[in-house]
């Protein structure tokens, strides 16, 4: 099949990587079919699936390893295929796993890395930070797994790129090194350096990215910020305790049109619809005007791994 147009005539300077109508496809298998993406400059965007959604294959399209079947790609407002040799200075990749040579020290590895950059990162620095220093002198193939991670992302960054591609890069470290990684990106992002994720991590996902795109079967279900992901559905419930058996038409009554008070356990109330200061101010002086303390009032958030569940469903996948 005939490679797509090439995107740079399309590219606009306030994204970083702007993907469009992707599709790639492996025999009778579409890995990613007709996928749109917008990266901002100096953002962070964290994309999120299932096994098997297309993640890791978007993201070594933008990356230039892969060649797409149709759609246009634009990273840095060029063509990551044609125009590799000019992007690959400018951006930092790491890769799911490897990444350096197994018989290399981790010091020798970022050292290495940093050789072909005109201004690289201090090596001594990133490895104090990032919590190599003690196996500074360890091979590649001996490190633990969350110290390859470690150690793959330091190579990623130490040329200071303007966009760096990170692909699940807490996975296998332990919450103490998951935290140093993240306020790490964090700093990526205060220094103007745009970043694309992908991650299983919802709760990584909501701690750094600035716009979340859900894809499955290779196709966006979802896309805005973890705040907007989580703003629709259960937001929308309160719930609180009182005595049971309450006569909920009265509150209803009492609420504006449209609100649906049930008991769904004994004890237990439930107010659908949109949760205001004034329906929250009604409900509780329903309460007060018929002499019953309301307690364990709340108003239920989603999270961003309930909104996941939904949108692509619970089931197991290989």
């Amino acid at each position: 099949m005939a490679r797509p147009v090439s995107p740079t005539s399309a590219t606009r300077p306030d994204l970083a990587v702007r993907v469009s109508g992707l599709v790639r496809r492996f025999g009778h298998r579409t890995a990613v079919d007709g996928l749109d993406l917008e990266l901002p400059v100096g953002g962070v965007l964290a994309l999120l699936g299932p096994n098997g959604a297309g993640k890791t294959t978007t993201v070594e399209i933008c990356e230039g390893f892969q060649t797409p079947d149709a759609g246009s790609v634009s990273v840095l407002g060029l063509d990551p295929i044609a125009d590799n040799d000019h992007l690959r200075s400018r951006i930092g990749v790491m890769l799911q796993g490897g990444g350096a040579y197994p018989g290399a020290r981790a010091e020798e590895m970022v050292r290495l890395c940093a050789a072909y950059c005109a201004d690289p990162i201090d090596p001594d620095w990133l490895l104090d930070a990032l919590g190599l220093r003690e196996v500074a002198r360890t091979p590649f193939r001996r490190l633990s797994g969350g110290q390859q991670q470690r150690l793959s992302l330091a190579c990623a960054i130490v040329g200071r790129p303007e966009l760096v591609f990170l692909d699940e890069p807490t996975a296998g470290l332990d919450a103490h090194a998951r935290i140093v990684v993240w306020e790490l990106i964090d700093r990526l992002r205060t220094d103007g350096v745009s970043v694309l994720l992908t991650t299983h991590m919802m709760d990584e996902a909501e701690e750094l990215a600035d716009e979340v795109v859900i894809i499955d079967h290779g196709r966006v279900v979802a896309a805005g910020t973890p705040a907007t992901l989580t703003s629709q559905g259960a937001e929308n419930e309160l719930r609180f305790s009182a005595p049971r058996g309450l006569d909920l038409s009265m509150l209803e009554l009492a609420l504006p049109e449209g609100y649906v008070c049930t008991e769904p356990t004994p004890g237990k109330y439930l107010v659908v619809g949109s949760v205001t200061p004034q329906v929250l101010a009604t409900v509780t002086a329903w309460c007060a005007k018929i002499n019953v303390l309301a307690t364990d009032l709340r108003v239920e958030t989603r999270s961003l791994e309930d909104v996941f569940l939904d949108l692509t469903g619970r089931a197991l996948r290989s």
